[in-house]
């Protein structure tokens, strides 16, 4: 029987310097073609949901910080529930 165990998914930092890595590797240019495609590949995975993580922080950070017309910041209260 085969037991399936979920990991839990790298947080940003984690995700940035793999993504550093990644360049550093492409640059170098020393890779055949079909590992820097492989390579290249997952950089655009990262990247895209690096930009989610930030996406996602900008909009928690304006929902908690709102400044209304005469220029006064108001905070508000944020769920921290991931599903909200």
């Amino acid at each position: 029987m085969t037991t399936i165990t979920s990991t839990p998914a790298p947080n940003f930092e984690t995700e940035l310097k793999r993504l550093s890595e990644i360049v550093e590797q492409l640059e170098k240019g020393d890779l055949p073609l079909e590992q820097s495609l492989v390579l290249f590949e997952e950089g655009v995975k990262l990247t895209r949901a690096a930009q989610l993580r930030l996406d996602g922080a900008q909009k928690r950070i304006d929902e908690l910080l709102k400044v209304d017309a005469s220029g006064e910041v108001h905070s508000t209260p944020f769920s921290t529930d991931e599903g909200a």
